[in-house]
């Protein structure tokens, strides 16, 4: 296998070949990695693993420095067969040979391999034998899991391949009396545009002071959401009362997949239960699409009420979808001494702050 790097000016080829492959994901598209370049600096190297001229794996890469030494990023990343051992060990004999050349401080990836389905402890938990099988070559050589796990590791995920009536019957029963509540009390669910960006902006910037969760500046969410839409790798849904935005979701979609990225909601208009009416219609709109599975994107580390998603999360179990618990983020460090000294002063740092 070769691993060659994918021409600047290719980005139909790259989003063509992310989508040929299984466990496609939208922070692997050229659009991700050029909007990450733009607005934080990370430079992508968009990287194809061939052979016999074949795609069989690729990887966007964000580098930037640190300190003035070069860190390497794969959000996501890499792609390739999940279910492949002796791909998974080309793919990575590439990868740290790549973090060598470029004397990278550290590599990280974190592919979305799944390493067990279900609650932990619970009776749906479930081992998946290709995560466990590659954390344990993770392990072998020399990676580590790392301590800035900057996606969610966990998830929820919702099969559309079955029918609209099945997916709805399987909601729990307080679920699906308040998705019928926004239809009933005047909630119209419509799709988003580019001249709804402020308002999508505005109404997330409300939920973040409610919530206390950080919001960027208008300009960073205004650059991703106007050039994902325009690529036709986003698409809101705006809940409206008479004509008024109460309540958003901005999915993202690519390959077999959509994703619940981001949700917001005025705080109005409560008891019409917009919230749940867009997770319905966002999931209608998903497996109108042709997507295999919605993906709620995030559910907490820990499963009890001290973590931070504990309440995110009881609302989103109510939709009965499959708890993902993947493998997280791991770091391949080319030289151990020096980010075995990084990260033992990364925590003080922290701790300073």
């Amino acid at each position: 296998m070769k691993l060659t790097l994918c021409p600047d000016h290719d980005r139909e080829s790259w989003n063509a070949r992310l989508r040929d492959l299984p466990a496609a994901h939208i922070l692997q598209t050229w659009e991700w990695g050029a909007f990450k370049q733009r607005t934080t600096g990370w430079q992508p190297h968009r990287l194809l693993f061939e052979q016999g001229g074949e795609v069989l794996a690729l990887a966007s890469v964000g580098l930037r420095r640190v300190a003035g030494v070069p860190v390497l990023y794969a959000p996501k990343g890499p792609i390739f067969r999940y279910d492949d051992t002796e791909l998974a060990a080309q793919v990575l004999d590439l990868l740290q040979r790549y973090a060598r050349r470029h004397l990278a401080l550290w590599l990280k990836i974190d592919p979305d391999i799944v390493l067990a389905t279900g609650v932990p402890g619970e009776p749906d938990d479930t081992p998946q034998p290709f995560g466990q099988a590659f954390q344990a070559l993770l392990r072998a050589r020399g990676w580590r899991f790392s301590q800035e796990q900057v996606q969610f590791r966990h998830t929820i995920t919702i099969d559309l391949t079955r029918s609209e009536d099945e997916l709805l019957a399987a909601f729990s029963q307080n679920t699906r009396r308040k998705v019928r509540t926004g239809e009933k009390k005047g909630v119209s669910i419509r799709p988003g545009t580019l001249a709804d960006l402020d308002v999508l902006y505005d109404l997330y910037q409300v939920t973040g002071a409610r919530d206390g969760f950080l919001v960027r500046p208008r300009s960073y969410y205004l650059d991703e959401w106007r050039s994902l839409m325009q690529a036709g790798l986003a698409q809101p849904l705006l809940a409206e009362v008479a004509g008024t935005a109460i309540a958003h979701v901005i999915l993202l979609h690519v390959g077999q997949r959509c994703w619940y990225f981001y949700g917001a909601s005025s705080g109005a208009e409560r008891e019409r239960m917009p919230n749940y009416a867009l997770q319905w219609a966002a999931m209608q709109w998903a497996k109108a699409q042709g997507y295999r599975q919605y993906d709620l994107w995030g559910a907490p580390d820990t499963f009890n009420e001290t973590d931070r998603l504990w309440g995110v999360y009881e609302f989103k179990r109510g939709f009965r979808g499959v708890v993902t618990r993947h493998i997280g983020a791991w770091d391949y460090a080319p030289f151990p001494l020096l980010y075995r000294a990084y990260a033992d002063l990364l925590p003080r740092l922290r701790r300073r702050r």
